[in-house]
């Protein structure tokens, strides 16, 4: 009896060493799903449905192609070990966050796509450490504000893409480092051109009219270009849902000189409340085999159970001799 049980405990220990490999493989010649080139150190995930970013991608890889997924996130440490990246792409996926310092080790990037995904807001200091970058995309997204500098450290940007996002002002001083620029596309965005928050923008195109491509095109609500604003029509300040701005003037004068007991009790319902604050539901919650499994973890999970039964009935069979 010593011999089936044997040779079905060495089975199971086959097919767990197989789907391990499997899991931490990227390469599709170590069975992942990634095509990888030596001689040029390209790995291309593109278009493999992934909902997480597979494990064990070489070290030396110089570009990294990962659009056309289903990624929703990334690990704080997703690039971590690929200081020798020039290029990465996550284009057209579903990202709705990026984690501060997930770009910190990538400081030979040159170029950074994150267009066409979710995102709404940007860490500060996200891109500090990509001092090499020339080409950052970030166009057909939701951003509804950018941080103060978060372009100051990157001072060899050639093309900025900003297009078809959600922004009414930029930061005073959003692109005073941007010393090499030479294409910045600004427009479609909803620049509010009644707030005075779209003077420096304004002034900036202004100054670079002639010399920088693409920033004439951008054009306010009401279709006026934002380079002709004026202090005049650009008098109000600005108070936006969602942002940390101050309280006006009016509202807390009559708060101070209020007595609670003569405030009304208004009630708020819920839903208009986290409209207010910019709250929305997530279009769905990702499932712990979406987290975990790339498709190479579900063809191993697959041939697990295909070997473990095949073990089973190895070891039933044997039995019924005994």
């Amino acid at each position: 009896m010593m011999g089936p049980v044997l040779a079905a405990c060495l089975l199971i220990i086959l097919s767990t060493a197989w789907i391990s490999q499997a899991n931490g493989a990227t390469c599709k010649k170590d069975g992942g799903v990634c095509t990888c080139n030596d001689q040029t150190k390209n790995v291309d995930c593109s278009g493999k449905m992934l909902t997480a970013i597979p494990s064990n991608i070489p070290t030396d890889t110089d570009r990294l192609d990962l659009q056309s997924n289903k990624l929703s996130s990334l690990p704080s440490k997703a690039f971590h070990g690929l200081s020798k990246l020039t290029y990465l792409s996550l284009t057209q996926n579903k990202l709705q966050a990026l984690p501060p310092g997930v770009f910190d080790h990538l400081v030979e990037l040159d170029t950074l796509g994150l267009n066409n995904n979710q995102l709404k807001s940007l860490p500060p200091k996200i891109f500090d450490k990509l001092t090499k970058l020339t080409l950052l995309y970030l166009n057909t997204n939701k951003l509804q504000s950018l941080p103060e500098g978060v372009f100051d450290k990157l001072a060899e940007l050639k093309t900025l893409d900003l297009q078809i996002n959600q922004l009414r002002s930029v930061p005073n001083g959003a692109f005073d480092y941007l010393s090499n620029i030479k294409t910045l596309w600004l427009d479609p965005n909803p620049w509010d051109c009644s707030c005075n928050d779209i003077l420096y923008l304004s002034k900036w195109i202004r100054e670079k009219e002639g010399k920088v491509n693409g920033i004439e095109s951008a054009t306010c609500v009401n279709k006026k270009a934002v380079l002709e604003i004026t202090e005049e029509e650009a008098a109000e300040d600005c108070v936006y849902p969602n942002t940390t701005t101050a309280i006006p003037t009016t509202i807390i004068t009559t708060l101070a000189s209020s007595n609670d007991d003569d405030i009304p009790e208004l009630p708020v319902p819920q839903e208009n409340f986290q409209k207010f604050l910019g709250y929305q539901e997530p279009d769905h919650l990702p499932t712990q085999p979406q987290c975990l499994m790339s498709i190479s973890g579900y063809l191993g999970l697959m041939m697990s159970l295909v070997l473990t039964s095949a073990a089973i009935l190895y070891v039933i069979h044997f039995l019924k001799k005994a």
